[in-house]
């Protein structure tokens, strides 16, 4: 049997706009968009997500996710310093014109990548990070496998113009999500919108314009070439929820970024973050022939939900406990679920969770206690 508590959901709204009519056809002018909330990692609006395009330079979000994982491992850093090599330097296209065996860290290189989308820069990195640029590309292609981009194939970490070199407005979600929700130091160079290099004798201009003309813009990558025409890897926060959208094969810079901006639109009104919490604390539950008498239930996941912002007002929550356990219990073993509806939807099912394992007692133990009890009630 379980015991079953209801009440209303306690939340943190996160309030926007009012939710635009028709949003179900938005007016996004690309071949592929996409737009995903970074918490939970939910799809939010999409088509053709999955549709094998050239993102051109919004590749090197591998490229950087690669070098601050590095940097997060403590396997290089900062102050490092990379040398050019003729190759990095041979890139063309957007470049900060690094001359050969030209010494820069590993800091400002990762600042022209992520600011000036520098190609010679990305090359450099890579070549520092893992010997050679077919390595490194060997690097992204296994973590993006990892990632579970099962659109992509790279074939260099700069995103110049490649037969083969593809991928999809779905993969570039996943790893834009796994750069700013684990990487989140990398918003230092993302939300840059004018830098210096060179102490002050390089300037450096953000291609991402929504850095300075979007509320809340975070980042991402930009990236153009004749073929895959214009692309943006967009993220953006307002009162602490987070969108990507992601727009490949736009005609125009300009319309790239508009479509960005609609879908970021459409994100923040149609959609709202609460926090799910139990109506009242949990209370313990008791544990037969355990070495304690009895286990604290806690949420296994996190408590933050995602759900249009009509339904935030009338979410309620049901929490489901065991009424009693059998030793023993091992930490994290399930003992009940929280329920998260609104209107007869369900939203949510979190799992509840042992915080500590109970062991069952030996048969001397239990003898141990039926002596003391026995003798105690005498």
């Amino acid at each position: 049997m379980k015991k079953v508590l209801s009440g209303l959901l306690s939340l943190v709204m996160l309030l926007a706009l009012a939710v635009p009519a028709g949003a179900e056809s938005l007016a996004v002018e690309a071949e592929a968009c996409l737009l995903m909330e970074k918490t939970t990692g939910r799809v939010l609006y999409a088509f053709n997500e999955h549709q094998q395009l050239e993102p051109a330079s919004v590749t090197k979000i591998m490229t950087v996710l690669l070098v601050m994982e590095a940097i997060d491992s403590g396997t290089l850093g900062y102050d490092d310093m990379v040398t050019a090599s003729a190759y990095a330097c041979s890139m063309g296209g957007s470049q900060i014109w690094l001359k050969e065996n030209e010494r820069m860290s590993v800091e400002d290189m990762l600042k022209a990548v992520c600011v000036a989308s520098a190609n010679d820069c990305s090359v450099a990195l890579a070549e520092h990070l893992a010997g050679s640029v077919d390595a490194f590309v060997e690097k992204m292609n296994r973590r993006a496998g990892e990632l579970g981009m099962n659109d992509t194939s790279f074939l260099n970490p700069t995103g110049l113009p490649a037969r083969g070199h593809v991928t999809s407005a779905y993969d570039i979600a996943l790893m834009s999500r796994e750069l700013i929700l684990n990487h989140p130091d990398v918003r230092r160079f993302t939300t840059i919108w004018m830098d210096t290099l060179r102490e002050g004798e390089f300037g450096l201009n953000n291609t991402n314009k929504l850095i300075r003309f979007y509320q809340g813009a975070t980042g991402l990558k930009t990236g153009s070439t004749d073929s895959a025409l214009y692309c943006l890897s967009a993220t953006a926060e307002r009162n602490g929820m987070e969108l990507i959208a992601v727009v490949l094969k736009s005609p125009t810079s300009t319309q790239r970024f508009e479509s960005a901006k609609t879908l970021l639109n459409y994100g923040f009104a149609a959609y709202a973050l609460a926090q799910a919490q139990p109506p009242e604390p949990l209370s313990p539950i008791p544990v037969e022939l355990g070495d304690a008498p009895c286990v604290i239930p806690r949420l296994e996941d996190s408590p933050v939900i995602l759900a249009a912002k009509e339904k935030v007002n009338a979410m309620e929550v049901t929490v489901e406990l065991e009424e009693r356990l059998s030793a023993p219990v091992e930490a994290g073993q399930q003992v009940g679920r929280m329920v998260v509806t609104s209107g007869g939807e369900v939203l949510a099912e979190l799992p509840l969770v042992a915080e500590e394992s109970v062991a069952r007692l030996t048969y001397w133990q239990i003898l141990e206690q039926c002596l003391r009890t026995a003798f105690l009630g005498a």
